[in-house]
């Protein structure tokens, strides 16, 4: 249906109606020109004009102002008694706690104060603040792809760089490092180098926590894990020194020189003792010696690495001590032997009871597994491997790398996971119940080679250390630094099984050496005579030929008649030599015939 609606209006309300015509035109106004404004103008010829269609932009920079920090410690101690009581006598304190303890006073407020503890023990026992809620849950195997984060780099603040060689983790919560630095390369230390190793807090990377002076660059460093304020370092020139960080960055204590080592010291490692106050050093001039920091005037006892018995010491590279077992003790060499020693040897040559040939050049990780301590771990030239204590070759080993490898450790929370870095400045993860041919993971520290590296002990957090001085934190991902379901079960099992594999080719390959050495002729068995002996070279000579023979057979006559024309030229000669003699009167022994 199609809705019209009509508007009507009257001609007169719509105005004036246009009327539109043709009509010439008409000038209304005319200005004639005036010569004398030209005066005011200069004529531009050529005349060029640019126009750029773009919007005016302008630009501004903002730097936020840095602030340094520094760190300050209050020491709180026992207050609250009356200026004429000495806090720091024992015996006037407890005088003056019995005095108090009589007056009427301090018995109402006990009694007052009872209601109060009482009220607030019943709260405890209504409610336990520190209950752990799914302890008995079963943790499920984490999903996450293993990778590690960059959390902080410290740097050395020196204006010449060195290389920082070795770091240690404060031994109670891990919140400190204590880096070594020094110019490793022979006779390429320049000259105003500076000497100091510094302390870091990990969560101020801007500037150490403090500083270590010591009379030479410092190798190797190590906290005492009894008491986290002393740390002991090996320095450059062979010097062992002491620090308690409470006296400040100078040694407490240094050895002397005619009593240290004559190399630098690579590595430290603390012995438990009741006083824990003992360590002992090693280097690659050949020694291993026991200290005591109470008097490093010097050493308690000494160890020469001679493995052969005849004054030829091996320089030594790295240790590890395991506090469960007090008189064993390893130490990895230049050759890439690990020696395993006995402290409590009635003399020094049986000192070294046990040699393992490891690699093809120096030994530069020795670590027991945290878990298993009967399986090791080094690391040396281009691949790690794992032993175990009663198997003489490795029962695992990496593949062989495309760059040689500086260092490695085991992880702290999980015993199937170890670490290795790189001389191109990389670490690897393995994963060893994932995958064994290639590692888990591969991260780029820098571009200088790693010197160090070293887990933390809750194995979250992974430090590494670099040639151009650097220090990296990495946090690692919870697959790789979380227990796994039946993780131990598992590793146990495949280290006793390629522990027994490897026996059992030990034991084949014995029995095949014996074998042979039984078939040598001069083994010690029966040798052949008579017809044995002319069956044996008949036998032989027949195998001989039939190797050498073409087919036809020409070859063998032709040997056999060369031989024979040997045999009648001897006989020949004998002849001639024995005439010859007769007619000159000289008796000549049988078999001499013939001049020699």
């Amino acid at each position: 249906m199609e809705i019209v609606y009509v508007y009507q209006r009257k001609r007169r309300d719509f105005g004036r109606q246009p009327l539109f015509m043709d009509r010439p035109a008409e000038i209304g106004v005319s200005v004639a020109p005036d010569p004398s404004y030209m005066k005011n103008y200069v004529e531009r010829n050529p005349c060029q004009a640019e126009v750029q269609c773009a919007p005016e932009k302008s630009e501004h920079e903002v730097n936020t102002e840095s602030f340094s920090f520094t760190n300050r410690g209050i020491l709180h101690t026992e207050g609250g008694w009356p200026k004429d009581v000495d806090a720091t006598d024992v015996e006037h304190t407890i005088r003056y706690r019995k005095k108090v303890e009589k007056d009427e006073e301090y018995m109402r407020v006990i009694k007052v104060l009872g209601d109060s503890m009482e009220h607030c023990i019943k709260q405890n026992n209504a409610i336990d603040i520190y209950e752990e809620y799914f302890v008995d849950a079963v943790d499920t195997i984490s999903a996450d792809a293993p990778a590690a984060k960059s959390l902080n780099v410290y740097r050395d603040p020196n204006a010449i760089k060195r290389a920082a060689s070795y770091l240690s983790w404060y031994p109670d919560d891990g919140h400190k490092i204590a880096v070594a630095y020094s110019v490793l390369d022979f006779q390429a230390m320049p000259a105003n180098m500076s000497l100091d190793s510094y302390i870091w807090d990990i969560e101020n990377p801007n500037m150490p926590e403090q500083t270590l002076s010591p009379n030479s660059p410092l190798v190797s460093i190590k906290y005492n894990p009894k008491d986290p304020h002393i740390l002991v370092g090996g320095c450059y020139n062979g010097l062992l020194s002491f620090w308690d960080t409470r006296k400040g960055s100078f040694p407490v204590d240094t050895s002397p020189i005619e009593k240290s080592h004559r190399d630098p010291v690579f590595n430290v490692a603390w012995v438990q003792s009741k006083s824990g106050s003992e360590f002992f050093s090693v280097s690659t001039d050949g020694q291993v010696l026991w200290w005591d920091i109470r008097k490093l005037s010097e050493p308690t006892e000494t160890m020469l690495i001679d493995p052969e018995k005849n004054g030829n010491t091996v320089g030594g590279t790295v240790l590890d001590f395991e506090t469960t077992m007090p008189t064993k003790f390893m130490v990895g060499a230049e050759n890439g032997s690990i020696f395993m020693c006995n402290k409590k040897a009635k003399n020094p040559s049986e000192k070294i009871t046990h040699i393992y040939p490891g690699h093809h050049g120096p030994v530069y990780a020795l670590q027991r597994n945290p878990f298993f301590l009967k399986n090791f771990l080094t690391v040396g030239d281009w691949k790690a491997q794992i032993w175990s204590e009663d198997v003489r070759s490795p029962i695992m080993s990496t593949k062989y790398s495309m760059h040689y490898l500086t260092d490695g450790c085991w992880s702290t929370a999980r015993p199937s996971v170890f670490f290795t870095s790189k001389l191109d400045g990389t670490f690897d993860v393995w994963d060893y119940i994932f995958k064994q041919n290639e590692p888990t993971l591969t991260v780029q520290v820098c571009n200088a080679p790693i010197h160090c590296i070293k887990a933390q002990e809750h194995g979250k957090i992974l430090a590494a250390t670099a040639r151009d001085g650097s220090t990296t934190i990495f946090e690692l991902s919870e697959g790789l630094s979380r227990l796994q379901n039946n993780e131990k079960a598992i590793f146990s099992q495949m280290l006793e099984r390629e522990a027994k594999r490897e026996k059992t080719l030990e034991s084949s390959a014995r029995e095949k050496r014996i074998k042979a050495a039984q078939k040598r002729p001069n083994s010690g068995a029966s040798r052949p005579t008579g017809a044995a002996l002319e069956e044996l070279i008949r036998l032989s000579e027949e195998d001989f030929f039939s190797y050498i023979d073409d087919g036809s057979g020409l070859i063998k006559d032709e040997a056999l008649a060369r031989a024979r024309e040997y045999d009648t030229s001897i006989a020949n000669a004998t002849k001639s030599n024995a005439s010859d003699a007769a007619s000159a009167g000289i008796d000549m022994p049988a078999g001499e015939g013939v001049a020699a």
